[in-house]
């Protein structure tokens, strides 16, 4: 069963291959959700600052009774941090703010601001100060594990030429028809494990009747097909919900797809248009308070 299989980090330490993202989950919804889906078995929590829910977060795992140790929590450091001084208070405040003594992984959420994603300047600077500040707290005892996140090849060597601790973790958007084979190479050539956040393209997926297709051959779920797709590129998927009996299904990917079938599904043609979703940068939208005021308002409907 995939709540019972782990990845081995560079450094050792075990992670669940399945995890519970927590994307737009409100945090006073969000402590529901988490200790729901340890419930069901989950034992793998994803949050970031930006979320605004880690205090919700904090919440769920000490309603759901289960030890601590027993499940791995992961929060981001806001993009906009690329200081060594505002990286260390960050990591402190998400600390108390989840009401927790350690973290067992603290990632950099993006090389770039997100008002200047994928922009001209690479903030190469700013991430190598941001990524001292999480090589301390991982000194420290604070933080079991270091990752990056949304990082690309170029971004990756600025902080593996100069770091102390290399990057255990780089999570991407990664899913059927948007799978970055260069990027994922290369990290797996550098000991990084790639985590996939929306294995299922924020629902996209769901309207391509080519993959439906397929998932009906499975008798299975898109969703389902989406997240066995990622696992067996040895990824690690973090499908984001809050609906307990989504959780369970999610969970539910005991079957293999074939090598024909994922041949095909590597070079379906890729996702112009995520919706609804298509104002956030990382699926190649630009960030403005308009744009953040519709997604919140989709989100609520």
């Amino acid at each position: 069963m995939i709540l019972k299989e782990t990845y081995t980090l560079s450094n050792g330490v075990e992670i669940p291959k399945l995890g519970l993202g927590t994307w737009f989950i409100n945090n006073n919804q969000v402590g529901q959700a988490v200790n729901e889906a340890i419930q069901i078995g989950y034992r793998h929590i994803d949050t970031a600052q930006a979320y605004l829910n880690e205090a919700g977060v904090g919440n769920g795992l000490r309603a759901s009774g289960v030890k601590r140790e027993d499940v791995f929590v992961t929060t981001k450091l806001d993009a906009h941090i690329k200081s060594y001084r505002k990286a260390i208070a960050s990591i402190d405040k998400s600390l108390k703010t989840m009401g927790l003594n350690y973290l067992d992984m603290m990632i950099i959420h993006s090389p770039q601001p997100w008002n200047k994603f994928r922009g001209n300047d690479p903030y190469f600077e700013g991430n190598r100060e941001a990524w001292r500040a999480l090589e301390d707290a991982y000194k420290a005892g604070k933080l079991r594990a270091i990752g990056l996140s949304n990082f690309e090849k170029a971004d990756l060597d600025n902080i593996i030429e100069s770091c102390s601790v290399k990057p255990m973790v780089n999570q991407i958007l990664a899913h059927i028809s948007n799978i970055p084979s260069e990027l994922i190479k290369y990290s797996k050539e550098k000991e990084i494990l790639v985590e996939a956040y929306s294995p299922v393209a924020h629902g996209e997926l769901l309207k391509n009747n080519e993959i439906i297709n397929i998932a009906k051959k499975y008798e299975v779920s898109v969703p389902q097909l989406c997240i066995r797709f990622d696992l067996q590129l040895a990824l690690l998927p973090l499908p984001k919900t809050a609906n307990p009996i989504h959780m369970k299904n999610n969970t539910e990917v005991d079957f293999e797809i074939n090598a024909e079938d994922m041949e095909f599904l590597k070079n379906v043609e890729q996702i112009k248009d995520y919706g609804n979703a298509s104002v956030m940068p990382v699926y190649g939208g630009k960030l403005n308070l308009k744009s953040v005021i519709s997604m919140i308002r989709s989100n609520r409907n």
